[in-house]
């Protein structure tokens, strides 16, 4: 049956997706049964160790050429958007680990993702011919939320180099995803458990402070300031005495050149139990969109150097209209900075809401391009790229195609292993 998804056909189109609901009513009665087993305050939920949620999960690109086929990109690497969905769904498999009851079979807890803090790569190239590897554990808990280290590598040579660290901050919600609910508190053990606990509330403080100075809540800075009005001198036209004549400098691009735009209708395949689409999915999205804007803006393929500051703000919900916009908003040498705004809007009302914001730091082959601000806006908007690719303490290394030597690491508690980490990525 084809199906217009116009004002007038809105009522059709809900009768069409009801038959799809009523699994997903019977699961949430079903969970409400759940609610007798969550705790009154985090004292009566049992400690718990770093290793007691360690994971490995394996994906065996090698020895499976049908599972190849779904992570195969046009240049014969590995789909990273693919990756970002894999890491996404293990997060939350490592939180349900972690706050796991033996007395019950289903989990009374509903764990979402709030916000990817950051994720750093150091490997340019993935193979989709040899078996990737995950492996991860939580880091860092406070009442309700958890931190979340994962890392990834690919097979090499009968070794395992490694590929990218994660950081996922992720939160607890009762059994119908109503309110917030209680964790098991973590007990570091160790000199290396302590530090990366203390690290898990550092990074919480750091959040704070760099949401406490956004630009939609503080003006910049005096340094800030001027670097907006040293731009915006060096776009005046000298033959002209006026502040509205404007000339790009060479090899520049007005920010509002570089975007890119997507539409995406949320379909039921792309739910999870509470109807809304998986946050996999939309970093996914997010990510194809972004790189297509840097290849765009940058004339030749992009390497995805990092990925921070990802929070997921309201959920998305089956049959919204998902639109992204992407933008180049700060360039450095062969690096770009891209930046991508989620909103839906219902078929019933056509008001959109901003869903997510997120950041992705590409290199490029060449150097690029320097993009430039014509508003007071999009000023704004390269000032936070900026500050966005500042916070990546990217090594200069990177432009070198990642030569950085694997320095082992003992993972947490009691388990040894000769795996790496990305260096100065502690």
């Amino acid at each position: 049956m084809s199906l217009e998804l116009q004002g007038s056909t809105a009522p059709v189109f809900h009768e069409a997706l009801s038959f799809l609901l009523r699994d997903h009513v019977k699961i949430m009665e079903d969970r409400k049964s759940l609610h007798r087993f969550l705790a009154k305050s985090q004292n009566g939920l049992p400690p718990r160790r770093m290793k007691d949620s360690y994971i490995e999960v394996l994906l065996p690109l090698g020895s499976q050429p049908e599972l190849r086929e779904k992570y195969l990109t046009v240049q014969n690497t590995v789909r990273f958007g693919r990756i970002l969905e894999d890491l996404d769904s293990l997060g939350v498999l490592i939180c349900y680990t972690h706050t796991k009851i033996h007395s019950t079979k289903m989990s009374p807890l509903s764990i979402v993702t709030a916000l990817v803090d950051r994720i750093d790569m150091c490997k340019k190239n993935l193979s989709p011919e040899q078996d990737i590897k995950f492996s991860g554990h939580v880091s860092w808990v406070g009442k309700t939320s958890m931190e979340v280290k994962i890392k990834m590598f690919q097979l090499h040579d009968n070794e395992y180099d490694p590929v990218l660290e994660a950081t996922f901050v992720m939160v607890a919600r009762d059994s119908e995803n109503k309110g917030p609910a209680f964790v098991n508190p973590l007990i570091p053990e160790g000199p290396e458990e302590e530090e990366l606990f203390r690290k898990g509330e550092l990074n919480k403080g750091k959040r704070i402070v760099f949401d406490s100075t956004s630009l939609l809540k503080m003006a910049p800075s005096a340094e800030e300031r001027t670097t907006i009005h040293e731009m915006f001198l060096s776009t005046l036209d000298s033959k002209t005495a006026s502040f509205r004549s404007r000339v790009l400098p060479p090899n520049a691009v007005w920010m509002e050149n570089s975007k890119l735009k997507s539409l995406e209708i949320c379909h039921p395949q792309e739910r999870n139990i509470f109807n809304r689409i998986f946050g996999g999915f939309l970093m996914r999205k997010a990510y194809e969109l972004a790189w297509a804007t840097a290849c765009s803006f940058g004339g030749s393929r992009p390497f995805v150097v990092a990925v921070d500051d990802i929070m997921f703000q309201k959920p998305v919900e089956v049959g919204s209209l998902l639109f992204l916009s992407s933008q180049v908003c700060f360039t450095q040498g062969n690096y770009i900075q891209v930046r991508v705004h989620s909103e839906v809007a219902s078929l019933d009302n056509k008001e959109h809401t901003t869903t997510n914001i997120f950041h992705f730091t590409f290199m490029s082959e060449k150097d690029v391009p320097l993009v430039f601000p014509r508003t007071y806006g999009e000023s704004m908007l390269y000032l936070d790229g900026q500050r966005h690719f500042n916070s990546m303490d990217l090594p200069m290394t990177l432009q070198k195609d990642y030569p950085w030597s694997p320095r082992e690491t003992a993972l947490v508690g009691d388990q040894q292993s000769s795996e790496t980490q990305c260096p100065g990525k502690a």
